[in-house]
This record gives structure tokens, sequence and C-alpha cells, in this order.
């Protein structure tokens, strides 16, 4: 059984994406599951038994901290987004003036000068 990798290369996956990861990978660990289950019946050596339960046992693990961090990703994108909305609607864009800019003196320019 190979783990796949179901993270978004870009760093930023869609909810749906998320969603749909998260699937896929539920679905390999109840494949997981049933095979770890299904081991204690198989005829094999009680060292053989015991390194395929390992082995199990750690696919299952890192197929469930990939759905973990498929799901703090997407809750984080969440965070983001509603923060986003928020300084938008705290901060709305001032409507664009035509008057140039206001020219800051420079360092000599405001000084007083005695004679």
């Amino acid at each position: 059984m190979q783990i796949s990798s179901a993270t978004a290369s870009s760093g930023t996956a869609s909810s749906a994406n998320a969603a749909s990861n998260i699937n896929k990978l539920q679905k390999q660990l109840r494949e997981l599951t049933n095979e770890l289950r299904s081991v204690a019946g198989q005829d094999m050596e009680a060292k053989a038994k015991q390194e395929k339960i390992k082995l199990l046992q750690a696919q299952i693990q890192m197929v469930q901290q990939q759905i973990a961090a498929i799901q703090r990703q997407a809750q984080q994108e969440q965070m983001d987004k509603a923060q986003a909305q928020q300084q938008a609607q705290a901060h709305p864009q001032a409507p664009a003036s035509t008057a140039p800019p206001r020219r800051m003196p420079g360092l000599g320019e405001s000084v007083d000068t005695f004679a």
C-alpha cells in the first residue's frame, strides 16, 4: 500500500480540493485499518506479523497526519480570508484623488537660517 501525497503543491488548497483530498485519505485510512485487522488471521511467523503490524500502524499514522495537516491548512485559509475581509471593511479604499501628492520638505528646506 502506497501513501499518496494529497497536499497541494502550491500551498493553497481550495476548500473543495481539501475536502476531496481528505475523502481520498479517509478511504485509504479505512483500507489500511481493514488490512491491519486482517493481519491477526493471517498465517505467518510471529516476527513477520509483528513487523507488518508496525508498518501498517506507521502508514495509518502518516495518513492521519496528512488529514490533520490539510484540515489545519484549510482552517488557516478560512481565517486568513476572514481577516482580509475584516480589514477591507475596516479600511475601505479611498477614492483616487487627481491632485498630485503633497511634497514633503527636504532636510535643508525646513531649517530656519539667520543672517
